[in-house]
């Protein structure tokens, strides 16, 4: 029954009318799909194979894409704190005050309206297993019913460093022991999440660890692998875990699920992500493409058309809206809303696709529209060949394209005014204050 009630729902959407507006006062809790969102942790699209990676594989996610809808522009804030407070909350930076990892720990519940209070309403059990990344208190303040998270990044076993000796499971301080790999017990609990939840529809916002270094063994690594490549296998290998349980519990074709990166590559890892044997532009926490160009990819077997490819512009504050349209929730009124909803899109349909996303890092920042990119210091980029290339364009006014692509990215600046927001209260780097003076005391030694 359940699955005849999603296929109405689609044929409402394919055909642009409002199922939601229609049946308000009717609808059951049990028509809605299920939303499971994947992030993976530090992933580029250097590292994914649908993408074009020479050295990873990454079979898996191939086939969510194959199924589904891979985007060729997704965007998200370059480092962890301020791209998973875009996710969050559908608003950017200097709005909210994630413009560094720091002050993301000073959003709080009372200010700030997250996915799992938007979906609430609407019928939706909420879960949160993994990475919490900056935000204080815990996923239950903010609004989710369910969690497991750790403190930090890079929790795979208690050996490897003292904070992950620690998790917390629904408000209670538990030991992870020595022979239990962090993401498994995820694994573990996202299962027991999904089958509790199995006959009413839910949220999952599933925060991988894999692959943030540091890059440790994997239950299936042998000695003297690649350690960087078993973890990227064994991220995927999670994914095909998950689908199988979705499988067996005959939940895949009332389920949509987004996969999505963080952030781009990070550090050293970031030069063995070629593409067609070219290097990328920028890695996490630069403002290149591809410290914020990550992986994006939608996938509901049945409902969203399979083998597609799509150049949909996307910022991550996009998701908290779209969520919102398919759920049929209210978004929150108390603040301005960032995101614009690409469900439309999902389906086949025009929608109001965006005409440029938004990054914001520190004290930088940058508008870019499907060819064209501009800085806060004014700089103008020709993108037609990224993400391998960006060529500043010094002579823009003497060119009537340029020029016309420098005056209306300026007027969105202008409108948008980042500066007159919250801005950077440390170094401007982004990063964490400890980590920048760290580097300053290696510089001054």
């Amino acid at each position: 029954m359940r699955n005849f009630k999603l296929l109405f729902i689609t044929l409402t959407l394919l055909t642009g009318s409002s199922f939601y507006a229609q049946k308000a006062t009717a609808k059951k809790v049990s028509e809605k799909p299920n939303i499971i969102f994947i992030l993976a942790d530090d992933l580029g699209i250097g590292d994914v194979s649908c993408y074009g990676s020479d050295l990873n594989k990454t079979p898996i996610i191939d086939q969510l894409a194959k199924g589904g809808i891979r985007f060729n522009h997704g965007y998200t804030a370059p480092l962890c704190g301020p791209s998973r407070a875009m996710i969050l909350t559908g608003r950017y930076g200097f709005r909210t005050g994630a413009v560094n990892q720091d002050m993301v720990g000073e959003i709080k519940p009372e200010n700030e309206v997250l996915i799992p209070s938007v979906l609430k309403p609407a019928g939706y059990t909420t879960s949160l297993v993994g990475k919490w990344s900056q935000f204080s208190k815990t996923p239950g303040d903010f609004g989710f019913d369910d969690y497991l998270t750790f403190a930090g990044s890079g929790d795979y076993w208690s050996t490897e460093k003292k904070k992950s000796e620690n998790y917390i499971e629904n408000g209670v301080n538990k030991k992870l022991d020595a022979q239990t790999y962090m993401p498994d017990l995820m694994h573990d609990h996202l299962v027991d999440f999904i089958t509790t939840n199995k006959d009413k529809p839910f949220f999952l916002y599933y925060s991988m660890v894999h692959v943030h270094a540091v890059i440790q063994r994997t239950p299936d690594s042998k000695p003297g692998s690649d350690l960087y490549e078993d973890n990227t296998a064994y991220m995927d290998k999670l994914v095909g875990k998950l689908l199988k349980t979705l499988d067996d519990l005959k939940l895949r074709k009332s389920t949509l699920i987004v996969f999505m990166g963080d952030n781009g590559t990070a550090s050293q890892y970031a030069n063995r992500g070629t593409i067609s044997g070219k290097a990328l532009s920028g890695k996490k926490g630069t403002m290149l493409e591809c410290g914020s160009l990550v992986p994006t990819i939608a996938n509901w077997p049945g409902v969203i058309g399979s083998g597609k490819t799509s150049d949909l512009l996307i910022d991550s504050t996009d998701l908290l809206p779209t969520f919102a349209d398919l759920a049929g929730a209210k978004l929150p009124t108390k603040n301005v809303i960032d995101g614009r909803s690409f469900l439309p899109q999902l389906f086949g349909k025009k929608g109001n696709p965006r005409e440029w996303i938004f990054i914001e890092l520190g004290n930088k920042w940058y508008v870019r529209d499907a060819k064209w990119k501009l800085n806060r210091e004014g700089e103008l980029f020709d993108m037609s060949n990224s993400p391998f290339e960006e060529k500043l364009v010094s002579n823009y006014s003497e060119n009537k394209e340029s020029n016309d692509a420098y005056n209306r990215l300026k007027a969105t600046l202008n409108t948008l005014s980042p500066e007159k927001g919250i801005i950077d209260n440390a170094g401007g780097s982004g990063r964490h204050a400890s980590n920048v003076n760290k580097k300053k005391e290696k510089v001054e030694d």
